[in-house]
């Protein structure tokens, strides 16, 4: 499979999660109160909270199609800074009060950014198929 391809189904499976994990949350008691009070953990609801929560949903969305639209240098150095970026921030979605389901979708996270860091890393020098 080509490091492309494979690192965007990375990122999409990435998203799945990322985006799930955050939509559970709403189930947990007390947190469609804390949204409707205008606060989300210790973040009050504003613009540039929602911009802030926006850019990063955005950002691994995109590396989806970045994956297969940039060069591979450029690829490789993209992949690996972004994904080494995200896994302090998954881990960061713990602090406060975090259930079972979050620990593992974080550990899952975690795992394909490791995994996208991996791809990145070995991506092969040359082209075999221009070979």
């Amino acid at each position: 499979m080509s490091p492309k391809v494979k690192m965007a189904s990375i990122w999409a499976s990435f998203m799945f999660l990322y985006i799930y994990v955050d939509y559970f949350h709403l189930y947990m008691p007390g947190s469609l109160d804390e949204i409707l009070n205008g606060r989300v953990f210790a973040f009050e609801i504003s613009q540039s909270f929602l911009i802030i929560s926006f850019a990063s949903v955005a950002l691994p969305a995109i590396m989806i199609f970045l994956s297969v639209s940039m060069p591979a240098g450029l690829n490789r150095g993209v992949n690996l800074l972004v994904a080494t970026l995200y896994i302090p921030y998954s881990l960061f979605n713990l602090v406060g009060e975090a259930w079972i389901h979050m620990y593992l979708g974080a550990a899952i996270e975690v795992a394909l950014l490791i995994l996208v860091i991996r791809t990145a890393w070995t991506w092969p020098r040359v082209d075999r198929r221009a070979a």
